[in-house]
């Protein structure tokens, strides 16, 4: 067990746990008042039903679910899932948790799950754009809402000290955050409410939390503790690196890997496209050039990427160059793919204790790394998003380790940083 969620209800129970286990952790989600299985998840969601219950009944509950959790051990990460519009007994219920935890504790409240419409800017929370009071939500005829300010909602019930961390607060990085929290921590501040409008402003503030020196409870919707989740159990574990291949060269390809460079220490292995667009000396020539080039590269990267994309480079004209060597565009095109996967073999190969999985992106590549690794196939074990899976080769000189693959021209700008965050995962958790 390394990450406890307590959930107000079973549906939110089920929502945070499903982001965890997209990112790679074994998730169960248990029911009120029953003990945690004797079988080793790694991430346990439990619903304690306490929405819209008394207080005081809702943090007996509260301290009930943790009895039980600490019969098991004491895990990594803390979270107390919200509701997405501020229903019930939060405050009174992150309280408990805090307590629990220690006096030093601190409680970094993020209210925004952007991908389901909810940002916070300026303390206030805003439901697809609209104030929280001015939504149906705020009519609840058991808990109505009439503040849309995330910390006057929380304050009705705790007993914390709280303050406010704006959106231009936010903006100042993370080296600003850092500091704004241990400075207002040595003045007694308990609770954070921190804006954010973007997956990327979570994960900023997710990363921050892993540096803070005191026990910190993650309180959202979801998103934070997911990546806070994924960013503390990766500073546990020895991280093995994870390889890269990319042939495609699409605007929408450079955008996801620009994100992901801006995410994540990444190493670049940039393959001519002109030397391997060839059925001469010269595709051996550049295919050793970078193999020998990623002997150095690899010490110091989490990923290391192979790719023909880049943003200066001009689209090679295999017309003209298939009418040199009097042979079709098509063969040149898998001269590319093959050159790809000829280079992501041998860096495996020859490294295989250092790399716990490779992406693929095109179906291309993947094809062509199949065949010259002698991989019999993909064992099919989960799917990452639309049109791209998790695996494990079969067979040949990669066989069981673990593999992403996606379509060139899938998902948004984050698509490839998130299939490697979830074959990360997958690989700190051996699963």
């Amino acid at each position: 067990m390394q990450i406890i969620v307590i959930a107000d209800d079973l549906t939110g129970a089920n929502a945070t746990g499903v982001k965890l286990a997209k990112e790679g952790f074994e998730t169960a989600t248990i029911v009120r008042g029953v003990p945690l299985p004797e079988e080793n998840y790694q991430a346990f969601s439990i619903d304690t039903d306490s929405r819209y219950v008394k207080i005081e009944t809702a943090k007996k509950r509260v301290r009930k679910a943790l009895e039980f959790v600490h019969e098991k051990g004491t895990p990594a990460v803390y979270s107390k899932r919200i509701d997405s519009t501020l229903r019930g007994n939060i405050g009174a219920e992150m309280d408990v948790m805090l307590d629990a935890l220690g006096e030093n504790s601190i409680a970094i409240v993020v209210a925004s799950f952007p991908e389901s419409g909810r940002i916070t800017s300026g303390g206030f929370l805003l439901v697809d754009n609209i104030p929280l009071q001015e939504t149906d939500v705020a009519k609840d005829p058991i808990t109505p809402l009439t503040s849309s300010k995330v910390t006057e909602i929380i304050a009705k019930q705790s007993e914390k000290k709280i303050e406010t961390v704006d959106l231009d607060q936010v903006l100042m990085g993370s080296d600003y955050l850092l500091t704004l929290f241990q400075k207002k921590m040595n003045l007694g501040t308990r609770v954070f409410v921190v804006d954010a409008v973007t997956e990327e402003q979570i994960e900023t503030i997710a990363m921050v939390m892993t540096k803070i020196n005191s026990p910190v409870l993650a309180v959202d919707p979801g998103p934070l503790t997911a990546s806070y989740s994924r960013n503390t159990l990766h500073h546990q574990y020895h991280e093995k690196k994870v390889l890269a291949a990319i042939g495609s060269i699409t605007s929408l390809t450079g955008q996801q890997i620009n994100y992901l460079r801006s995410n994540c220490t990444v190493n670049t292995l940039f393959v001519q496209p002109e030397g391997i667009a060839t059925f001469t000396d010269a595709w051996n020539k550049e295919v050793n050039r970078v193999i020998k080039e990623a002997s150095d590269q690899i010490q110091t990267g989490k990923v290391i990427l192979v790719t023909t994309y880049s943003s200066v480079q001009n689209r090679l004209d295999l017309k003209t160059i298939a009418k040199k060597e009097n042979v079709t565009e098509e063969g040149l095109a898998k001269r590319i793919t093959d050159g790809l996967a000829a280079i992501s073999r041998e860096i495996i190969r020859k490294n295989k204790d250092q790399f716990g999985g490779c992406f693929l992106s095109g179906g291309d590549v993947t094809s062509s790394l199949c065949a010259v690794s002698h991989a019999k196939g993909i064992k099919l074990e989960d799917e990452v998003l639309p049109l791209a899976s998790y695996g494990k080769f079969i067979g040949g000189y990669l066989d069981g380790i673990p593999i992403i693959t996606k379509g060139g021209l899938i998902g948004n700008k984050k698509a490839i940083s998130d299939c490697i965050r979830f074959l990360q995962s997958k690989i700190a958790s051996g699963s």
